[in-house]
């Protein structure tokens, strides 16, 4: 019984092991079809054989992120060739070879060396080979094989926003669309359940829900109120591994922010304003402000107002500021405090857009009264009209009364009214007014073709309140009085032909009148009764203003006569008429065949005897350049040429040399360099003489060569009078050196030759007489004082 319970368990592993093998070998079959049969055609058309491959296969897959302590078995290779002795080696070749995948070159065993990431790279393709150990011939064709990384779920779902951001409207329905999220797993989706994501709300409820499987947000409550909460924040999270047990998730905040719908309509906080105006305010001026409050933001909370009802509508409106959202009472008409005191309005606030879901929540408006008292202010005077027209005719005495302005105090005190023009408008004074009864008066004459209106302005002031005044305008309309009389509407000059014929017209004549039309045309055109029978011209009035001049006979002739005068009276419509006589100077023309004029001129006839305009042109132009001519010789003549050297005996020519450098006397032996009285031109050995014009030319001795730039004194004297004594060209004139400045604690006099002369001197110059006639001059000078004496 024993034995048989043996043999049951050897069948049951035998069979075990068969199944086995038979679905290793159904694995491989569907990895990699077998190449058995395969034939290939060789380069010359001969059939080949393909050897059979001998390969035992595994299934190569290694899981990620394995942390083990020893390399991974990815699998192992196999050839039926191989017997086992050692002669086979195998060889690994492609992606991550001998470094992520190494081989076992004797057993064919595959590990992985190094952690591998599925998300980094899902496979490897490498390549196996059996050579020959000694040789490294290949035994086997090389054969490709794929090992693939299984997945592990080693990555939590990633959303693609860290924050949301949503909007949705207020009072949204139950269920309605807010945003959708979304997350993403780096897993294998077709390997197990490692990115399988479900999504779920951690914060948020009761307000919003999520889809588990879109990650759909969606309202969850109704009738959610802007108003009360505008903002929500929700947390989302999604987990892989379908939300079981285990699985790893990832979270995002979603801000949902309520917009606003128009679901409230306005209301005025109280029910009554209380206002109050001055009488003295002017159209337009604000008056209040009212102002009816909606919770609603943006266009669903514009507010417009309006007056529905009340007994000021004709005085007030309202407008609306949409800055504010306040209604501006302003005033619309002139108020008058002693006429009415208060006024009643009843205003409406009304959104401007109403939403059609909404109008069950309405009226969409409220109503509120505003109250207006009118307080009384000191008004100035009013006028009885807006302004005033009055007229008076021209030439009027001074103190006519042209008319009379009339002003009020509106106050019920009263108050009595000066009156005053305003001369900024009457700069000539022609007008002067009643300050009490407003009378105006003229002061001058007027004169209404210089000026027909005159306008004016008056003052109205209150006698005991000057700051209190009115104006009004005032035109004063100058009426016409016929007092100018018509005159030619221009300088009219006619010509008629010498040819001209008997009753031919050759001009029309029209009149002015700075009169009014009343009293100016029409006009009316004659002769005067003493040449009503005129024998050159007559005159034919027109009828229309305009009067035509006819020529009565035949025939005219410069020579004779070449210019008539002829006077024409000119009379005007006005009451009395008036009169002025105008004369129409009439010359005579010599004219071509059509009549235009060609030549009015009675010297026309001698002009060929005489000369022309040019000749006597050209004429005074010769006789002015003959007399410039002669004045310019005349001019030249007179002239004389001034000689270079004067040689008058009473001519005594002085070099006088001023030396602005002052010494130290004779105990300074350093404070001026004698070198600096040398003569430039003199370092060559010659010395032009500048005042004269030599003969000849002077040539210095050989024997006497320049004085170097610094020389002894005594020297420098003796080199100067060797070229004065040996230069025949000098003249004998005096060359005086005045020193002005001789130096403290001096003992020598001054030198100076002209001082000496003109004081008392002791010193005797009669030994200058036999010094020869070169210093006569100089002797004659300096004579004794007993020639002097006798000589005066």
């Amino acid at each position: 019984m024993k034995e048989h319970h043996c043999l049951h368990a050897a069948l049951l592993c035998l069979g075990v092991l068969c199944y086995s093998q038979a679905l290793a070998t159904q694995r491989l079959s569907h990895a990699r079809p077998s190449l058995h049969g395969h034939l290939e055609k060789g380069k010359e058309g001969q059939v080949l054989h393909r050897s059979k491959r001998g390969w035992v296969w595994n299934q190569f897959f290694v899981i990620e992120e394995y942390t083990g302590p020893d390399p991974v078995l990815v699998g192992r290779l196999h050839s039926d060739i191989d017997s086992g002795d050692g002669n086979i080696k195998y060889i690994l070749s492609g992606e991550g070879a001998g470094i992520i995948f190494v081989i076992d070159d004797k057993s064919g065993n595959i590990h992985a060396t190094k952690t591998l990431d599925r998300e980094e790279r899902a496979q490897y393709t490498l390549t196996a080979q059996a050579v020959d150990r000694n040789t490294n011939r290949p035994l086997e064709p090389p054969s490709e094989f794929i090992v693939k990384v299984q997945d592990i779920n080693d990555n939590p779902p990633e959303f693609l926003h860290e924050n949301y951001h949503a909007n949705v409207p207020e009072r949204s329905n139950v269920g309605t669309s807010v945003i959708q999220v979304t997350a993403s797993d780096a897993d294998d989706p077709t390997y197990g359940n490692s990115a399988k994501l479900v999504y779920s709300i951690l914060e948020g409820q009761p307000y919003f829900s999520v889809e588990a499987q879109t990650g759909i947000i969606r309202t969850a409550l109704p009738n959610m109120d802007r108003e009360a909460k505008e903002e929500y924040h929700v947390v989302i999270q999604a987990k892989d591994m379908g939300g079981h047990m285990g699985g790893l998730s990832g979270t995002t905040k979603v801000t949902i922010t309520l917009t606003d719908v128009n679901d409230n309509p306005p209301k005025f906080p109280q029910s009554v304003y209380q206002m109050s105006v001055s009488e003295a305010a002017v159209p337009g001026e604000e008056v209040g402000r009212v102002k009816a409050k909606d919770p609603d933001i943006g266009e669903n909370g514009l507010v417009a107002y309006s007056i529905i009802d009340g007994d000021g509508m004709d005085m007030f409106e309202i407008t609306t500021d949409y800055e504010t959202q306040e209604g501006v009472v302003k005033l619309k008409k002139t108020l008058d405090y002693e006429t009415k005191k208060s006024y009643s309005l009843k205003v409406e606030a009304a959104n401007v857009h109403i939403d059609p879901k909404f109008i069950s929540n309405g009226p969409f408006k409220d109503t509120v009264t505003v109250k207006i008292a009118v307080e009384d202010a000191d008004e100035p005077p009013v006028f009885l009209k807006p302004s005033y027209i009055f007229e008076v005719q021209e030439n009027a005495a001074s103190g006519t009364v042209v008319g009379k302005v009339h002003a009020k105090d509106p106050d019920a005190a009263n108050s009595a009214i000066r009156y005053s023009i305003d001369r900024h408008t009457d700069l000539e004074r022609y007008f002067v007014i009643n300050a009490e009864d407003g009378n105006i008066k003229t002061i001058k004459t007027l004169d209404r073709e210089e000026m027909a209106w005159h306008n004016i302005s008056v003052f109205a002031v209150e006698v005991h309140k000057q700051h209190q005044e009115a104006k009004v305008p005032v035109a004063i309309k100058v009426v016409d009085v016929n007092d100018n009389a018509p005159k030619f509407a221009e300088a009219y000059e006619a010509f008629v032909c010498e040819t001209a014929r008997s009753n031919q017209q050759f001009i029309t004549i029209s009149a002015d009148d700075k009169d009014d039309s009343a009293n100016g045309p029409r006009f009316i055109f004659s002769l005067p009764p003493e040449i009503i029978h005129n024998p050159n011209f007559t005159l034919r009035d027109n009828r229309d203003n305009t009067a035509s001049v006819l020529v009565r006979r035949e025939g005219f002739s410069r020579q004779k006569q070449d210019l008539y005068l002829l006077p024409i009276v000119i009379s005007d419509g006005g009451v009395p008429p008036l009169s002025s006589t105008n004369t129409l100077s009439i010359r005579v023309c010599g004219c071509d065949g059509s009549g235009s004029p060609l030549s009015c001129n009675a010297e026309a006839y001698v002009l060929n005897a005489g000369l022309s305009t040019g000749a006597l042109i050209a004429i005074l132009a010769c006789i002015v350049i003959l007399l410039v001519i002669v004045v310019l010789f005349v001019t030249l003549k007179r002239q004389k040429k001034e000689p270079l050297i004067v040689f008058e005996e009473e001519d005594v020519r002085e070099n006088i040399i001023t030396y602005d450098d002052e010494g130290g006397g004779e105990e300074d032996t350093e404070a001026f360099d004698i070198a600096t009285l040398q003569n430039p031109d003199g370092i060559n050995g010659f010395m032009p003489r500048k005042d004269i014009k030599p003969e000849y030319q002077y040539l210095p001795r050989p024997g006497l060569r320049p004085a170097p730039n610094s020389v002894d004194v005594d020297d420098f004297i003796n080199t100067r009078i060797q070229e004065a004594d040996n230069d025949p060209t000098a003249p004998p004139y005096d060359s005086i050196q005045i020193y002005g400045y001789e130096g403290r604690g001096s003992v020598a006099g001054s030198l100076s030759s002209l001082e000496s002369a003109t004081t008392d001197s002791d010193l005797d110059y009669d030994y200058l007489q036999n010094w020869g006639p070169r210093f006569k001059k100089l002797a004659d000078l300096y004579g004794s004082k007993d020639t002097f004496d006798d000589d005066s």
